[in-house]
């Protein structure tokens, strides 16, 4: 099963994301805790991992679409 997980901090670019993920029935968890975020590098959100390859909101959109 494909592990998907969002970072956000609810920007109006992750509600869309989210509503995007969760319009196509898509599984995936929240990561909310900017701390974590700093501490694996990203300085912008959202930001979406799917089984380890992480992806901007411009890639995460088009892979969100291509399912």
């Amino acid at each position: 099963m494909t592990q998907v997980v969002m970072y956000t901090t609810n920007c109006p670019k992750c509600r869309v994301l989210e509503s995007k993920l969760k319009d196509r029935n898509i599984v995936f968890s929240k990561v909310t805790d900017v701390e974590e975020m700093r501490k694996l590098g990203y300085l912008s959100v959202p930001k979406l991992s799917v089984d380890g390859k992480v992806m901007d909101f411009t890639e995460a959109i088009q892979w969100v679409n291509n399912i």
